[in-house]
Protein backbone atom coordinates (compact mmCIF):
# COMPACT_ATOMS: atom_id res chain seq x y z
CA UNK A 1 0.00 0.00 0.00
CA UNK A 2 1.07 3.56 -0.68
CA UNK A 3 2.86 4.87 2.27
CA UNK A 4 0.48 8.10 2.36
CA UNK A 5 -2.65 5.92 2.19
CA UNK A 6 -1.45 3.40 4.71
CA UNK A 7 -0.57 6.59 6.90
CA UNK A 8 -4.15 8.05 6.34
CA UNK A 9 -5.85 4.59 7.06
CA UNK A 10 -3.90 4.88 10.18
CA UNK A 11 -4.65 8.09 11.44
CA UNK A 12 -8.71 7.54 10.72
CA UNK A 13 -8.63 4.30 12.61
CA UNK A 14 -7.30 6.06 15.53
CA UNK A 15 -9.74 8.77 15.37
CA UNK A 16 -12.72 6.11 15.23
CA UNK A 17 -11.62 3.94 17.68
CA UNK A 18 -11.19 6.81 20.10
CA UNK A 19 -14.42 8.12 19.15
CA UNK A 20 -16.33 4.60 19.41
CA UNK A 21 -14.68 4.41 22.67
CA UNK A 22 -15.78 7.84 23.71
CA UNK A 23 -19.45 6.88 22.68
CA UNK A 24 -19.42 3.35 24.38
CA UNK A 25 -17.84 4.93 27.67
CA UNK A 26 -20.97 8.18 27.89
CA UNK A 27 -23.64 5.81 26.91
CA UNK A 28 -24.86 5.22 30.41
CA UNK A 29 -24.48 9.01 31.39
CA UNK A 30 -27.25 10.57 29.48
CA UNK A 31 -27.10 14.48 29.75
CA UNK A 32 -25.64 14.74 33.38
CA UNK A 33 -22.19 16.21 33.98
CA UNK A 34 -19.44 14.02 33.83
CA UNK A 35 -15.94 13.57 34.07
CA UNK A 36 -16.09 13.18 30.25
CA UNK A 37 -17.26 16.47 29.82
CA UNK A 38 -13.57 17.87 28.91
CA UNK A 39 -12.89 15.47 26.06
CA UNK A 40 -16.60 16.13 24.60
CA UNK A 41 -16.07 19.70 24.31
CA UNK A 42 -12.74 19.41 22.92
CA UNK A 43 -14.36 16.97 20.58
CA UNK A 44 -16.83 19.48 19.52
CA UNK A 45 -14.25 22.72 19.52
CA UNK A 46 -12.40 20.40 16.99
CA UNK A 47 -15.40 19.85 14.87
CA UNK A 48 -16.22 23.19 14.69
CA UNK A 49 -12.63 24.33 14.03
CA UNK A 50 -12.88 21.41 10.97
CA UNK A 51 -16.18 23.08 9.81
CA UNK A 52 -14.76 26.45 9.84
CA UNK A 53 -11.65 25.69 7.84
CA UNK A 54 -13.62 23.68 5.48
CA UNK A 55 -17.01 25.77 4.46
CA UNK A 56 -15.15 29.10 6.08
CA UNK A 57 -17.15 30.94 8.92
CA UNK A 58 -20.97 31.00 9.38
CA UNK A 59 -21.98 34.38 7.61
CA UNK A 60 -24.22 35.49 10.49
CA UNK A 61 -21.51 35.79 12.66
CA UNK A 62 -18.79 37.05 10.97
CA UNK A 63 -20.86 39.99 9.82
CA UNK A 64 -21.90 40.53 13.40
CA UNK A 65 -17.59 40.57 14.34
CA UNK A 66 -17.35 43.03 11.47
CA UNK A 67 -19.93 45.46 12.63
CA UNK A 68 -18.41 45.12 16.10
CA UNK A 69 -14.40 45.74 14.60
CA UNK A 70 -16.01 48.85 12.07
CA UNK A 71 -18.65 51.78 13.47
CA UNK A 72 -21.15 51.84 10.93
CA UNK A 73 -21.12 55.28 8.53
CA UNK A 74 -24.17 56.95 10.34
CA UNK A 75 -21.94 56.57 13.81
CA UNK A 76 -18.72 57.82 11.98
CA UNK A 77 -20.92 61.16 10.51
CA UNK A 78 -22.25 61.46 14.06
CA UNK A 79 -18.87 61.45 15.93
CA UNK A 80 -17.57 64.21 13.27
CA UNK A 81 -20.35 66.42 13.78
CA UNK A 82 -22.28 66.75 10.50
Amino acid sequence: MNPRTDKLVRRTTMVATVTASYFLLTADYGPEPNVLDPIKNAILSAEHSLKESIFGPKKGVQERETEKLAPSSSEKHQKSGG
